[in-house]
């Protein structure tokens, strides 16, 4: 009789230990469902408010991005400076073309070409008006690009107050908890606002790290570009410059 109750007790206590060892599994396998649906209730735990602000930082992610990639296909050399024109330019000024050389700026749109065209369009008085011209449509085509990127500056400082925002609402959820528990509120009820809290905070900060770091590169780029551009028309304008100024001493009445 021992015996077989020795057997029986061996028996339960081994089913027993199955029983615990598959609520463990099962536990653990449900356990990724649990914490992504918790995170969407996190999402929406802020109302139309918070679904809002997390929706604009991610327009702003996606509106960041689509700018970077787009200054980076448009700013650059071969854009301004296309070797292109600077070889037909080269060409036509050092045989006095001016009316070619006008129409090879207008078949090359770029700051190059505005440049020079605006220079070449004061060719009947003189350098020091065709230089003025130049360095005011330089001044344009710096101030046009760098209007292009200030919007990635503007994102930078966007990003971060709409993570505030973020900040400002989950917190008031949170208290907002405490309020109506009457301070009895457990650390599992704070947590939904303190998390949105937290996350947009990060969002932001997320966002507005690299459209800083890439507006400042982009300026750069820009700076370094116009100073090449400038130097570029400046080269290119020497043929003609030397056919004025030597105009200019054969005049008569001119002292020598």
């Amino acid at each position: 009789m021992p015996r077989h109750l020795l057997l029986l007790l061996t028996t339960l206590a081994t089913a027993g230990m199955a029983s615990t060892s598959y609520a463990q599994n099962d536990g653990a396998a449900q356990q990724p469902a649990a914490s992504a649906d918790s995170f969407i209730d996190i999402i929406f735990s802020g109302g139309i408010v918070g679904f809002l602000i997390v929706s604009l930082l991610v327009l702003l992610s996606i509106a960041g991005m689509a700018l970077a990639v787009e200054h980076l296909l448009t700013i650059r050399r071969k854009n301004l400076i296309p070797d292109e024109l600077v070889a037909g330019l080269t060409e036509s000024l050092a045989q006095g073309q001016v009316g070619h050389a006008v129409q090879k700026c207008e078949s090359y749109p770029s700051a190059l070409g505005a440049m020079t065209s605006a220079a070449l369009a004061e060719v009947e008085a003189g350098w020091p008006a065709m230089e003025k011209a130049m360095e005011e449509e330089a001044a344009e085509q710096a101030g046009r690009l760098f209007r292009k990127i200030e919007y990635l500056s503007l994102l930078g400082n966007i990003a971060p107050m709409v993570g505030l925002l973020g900040t400002v609402v989950g917190m008031i959820l949170a208290f907002r908890e405490v309020a109506d528990t009457q301070g009895a509120a457990r650390a599992g009820q704070l947590a939904s606002g303190i998390y949105q809290a937290l996350v947009t905070t990060v969002g932001g900060l997320l966002i507005a790290i690299p459209s800083l770091a890439a507006y400042a590169v982009f300026r750069n780029r820009v700076d370094g570009l116009m100073a090449e551009t400038v130097s570029t028309t400046r080269r290119l304008l020497v043929p003609v410059k030397k056919i004025l100024l030597k105009r200019q001493n054969n005049q008569p009445g001119q002292s020598t």
